[in-house]
């Protein structure tokens, strides 16, 4: 069966999540502005008592993901283990050299004391900006990463396709595919024919809330719980199709 996760930004979109039979939430903050930063350890501990299983983003500024400072290695390190300790099943993480490889001594450095044996590792869309996907499936599969988030290099998971399915054939089972970016109802039954090992979406819409001159924005975003119904029941309906996978 192929695994749902939704992006949420507070526990009430993991809530909304869980009852529609999401299998685990990706937990950040500002997704809308920034991609994702991590949430605080208050938001983290209140996720976590939802009882859905909690991956919490790792990453402490927007932008590319090329650490150069040891400070912001140092940070992710620090709020890796505060997740964890706050309860997180899994961490979402990811750092690329400036040559946009896989940066394997930076992911060791963020999970430094941190029991990895014990949790689930997603490398984010950062894959994404890396030219030899393959290659670099293969450094993290040696890294002993669960899986990876990923469009196939594309801007949408649908113009993604053929390397999503490229992927996946590579990965062999050896680790997790998980198609996420722009994707749509009517995205999930090719994307089930690629093969993904998961689907991956925020399902969000924008609450109108001005926050005034010092607000920052005019509304916040919370998942939308219809959508993410619709969602769910249609991956139910092509997983128990019996499809064939590409």
């Amino acid at each position: 069966m192929t695994a749902l996760e939704f992006a949420v930004q507070d526990a009430a979109g993991a809530l909304g999540a869980r009852r529609v039979g999401a299998d685990r939430v990706e937990l950040c903050a500002a997704l809308g502005g920034t991609g994702g930063l991590t949430p605080s350890i208050g938001t983290i501990e209140a996720v976590v008592a939802t009882g859905i299983p909690v991956h919490v983003l790792i990453r402490c500024r927007a932008g590319g993901f090329v650490y150069a400072e040891a400070d912001e290695l140092a940070v992710m390190n620090a709020d890796a283990r505060a997740a964890i300790s706050a309860g997180a099943a899994g961490l979402v993480i990811g750092a690329l050299t400036p040559g946009h490889q896989v940066d394997a001594d930076g992911l060791c450095r963020v999970l430094d004391g941190v029991a990895v044996e014990d949790i689930e590792l997603t490398f984010h869309r950062g894959i994404d900006q890396i030219r030899d996907r393959e290659a670099a499936l293969d450094t993290l599969i040696a890294a002993g990463v669960t899986r990876v988030l990923t469009s196939g290099g594309a801007a949408t998971c649908a113009a993604g396709l053929d390397e999503l399915a490229a992927m996946v054939g590579h990965a062999a089972g050896r680790i997790q595919i998980m198609a996420g970016g722009g994707i749509t109802v009517g995205d999930i039954a090719a994307l089930h024919r690629a093969g993904v090992d998961a689907i991956h979406l925020s399902a969000r819409r924008v609450i109108a809330d001005d926050g005034g001159p010092g607000g920052g924005s005019t509304g916040h975003e919370q998942l939308d719980e219809q959508l993410a119904a619709a969602v769910a029941a249609q991956l139910a309906a092509t997983d128990l199709s019996g499809h064939p996978r590409a």
